[in-house]
């Protein structure tokens, strides 16, 4: 997983990979704001790592925390509630009031799903692209020999 943000308008949780690839960052360039890091590991995972969230005083804050830890029922008990893994990778809430301009982030993968196909020839583009067509070709190949 790695980094994670929060919406401080919205409480949407996004991954820096998520905000990569809807056009808000890069590797070298943070989001704007509202757009926060919950500081954490590099390497947090959600398997280890509970993202939580809580609105105080008119914004939204973010956090991660271990699982195992005493720490995380002590949050949850404070009220800060725990984001799911399908919420984030949904790119965060339905309600996205403060996200005019994003875009759908399904919307910028398909796009890049087309524009790396778009160069191939149709038949590679028939297979969905050259990882398919390579796959295709080493069976082919496995069922000759």
């Amino acid at each position: 997983m790695g980094s994670f943000f929060i919406d401080t308008e919205s409480g949407r949780i996004a991954t820096l990979r998520q905000l990569t690839f809807a056009g808000l960052a890069d590797t070298m360039t943070p989001p704007p704001r509202p757009w926060h890091q919950i500081r954490a590991s590099g390497d947090a995972s959600t398997l280890w790592y509970a993202v939580l969230r809580k609105q105080e005083r008119g914004i939204w804050l973010g956090t991660l925390v271990f699982r195992q830890g005493d720490h995380y029922p002590l949050l949850l008990q404070k009220g800060w509630e725990e984001v799911s893994v399908e919420e984030i990778a949904g790119f965060g809430p339905a309600t996205a009031a403060s996200q005019e301009g994003i875009g759908d982030l399904d919307d910028a993968i398909q796009a890049l799903a087309a524009a790396e196909i778009a160069g191939h020839t149709p038949e590679i583009r028939a297979l969905g692209g050259l990882g398919a067509a390579q796959e295709a070709g080493e069976r082919g190949s496995d069922d000759r020999g």
